[in-house]
């Protein structure tokens, strides 16, 4: 699995977990849409914590760079 899923992507992808949480939790964690947006939360942290989105692979975005590798003083 090539990484998909850029520094920004990640961030994004990790407040809209949290942001989910946090409506599942005002709606009932048990309710259908407490069910559904802890679902998303979980994915979104998997997609972020791995740096590959299947969604991305299969529509050819990546949102990592050009060569799909990391630059920036943080580069190793």
């Amino acid at each position: 699995m090539k990484r998909n899923v850029g520094s920004t992507d990640k961030i994004v992808r990790a407040i809209i977990a949290v942001v989910a949480l946090v409506i599942a939790g005002f709606a009932g964690f048990s309710s259908a849409l407490g069910i559904v947006l802890v679902i998303v939360a979980a994915i979104m942290v998997v997609t972020a914590s791995s740096g590959y989105c299947p969604i991305w692979s299969a529509t050819g975005i990546n949102t990592v760079g050009e060569d799909g590798h990391r630059h920036g003083a943080n580069a190793h």
